[in-house]
């Protein structure tokens, strides 16, 4: 699931990036694009989570918590090797008072699991 959300995730940065940027500014963008990924992370999430068949609210958390760790590594890795930006540079995007979000995208990943398994009415005994 990691893996489609960050395919997902990276196909719909490029796209704020080179489309939605020229037309409404870089701020203006970043907080659309939060909105747009966090609708993006909760369909994949709500279609994958009876795959995902998890069997309690820790095991929600605990998916969410490896998503995390795995989608920062990702985010800050792509950043560093591949964008070569500083660490400041790159720290920034978890930064909201300087336009960055993603703690905030963050925060909804880990809970997304939960939030799919409740939308598809998982009941945890």
């Amino acid at each position: 699931m990691f893996l489609l959300i960050a395919c997902a995730e990276m196909l719909h940065g490029i796209w704020r990036v080179r489309f939605l940027n020229r037309r409404v500014g870089d701020r203006r963008a970043r907080q659309l694009g939060l909105i747009s990924g966090s609708l993006i992370i909760i369909t994949i999430s709500w279609l994958t989570i009876p795959w995902i068949a998890p069997h309690s609210v820790n095991a929600c958390f605990a998916i969410g918590g490896v998503w995390v760790i795995l989608m920062t590594t990702f985010e800050c890795g792509v950043g560093r090797f591949i964008f070569k930006m500083k660490w400041n540079r790159i720290l920034r995007d978890f930064n909201p008072r300087e336009g960055g979000y993603m703690g905030i995208a963050m925060l909804f990943l880990f809970l997304c699991p939960l939030f799919a398994a409740y939308l598809r009415e998982i009941v945890f005994l």
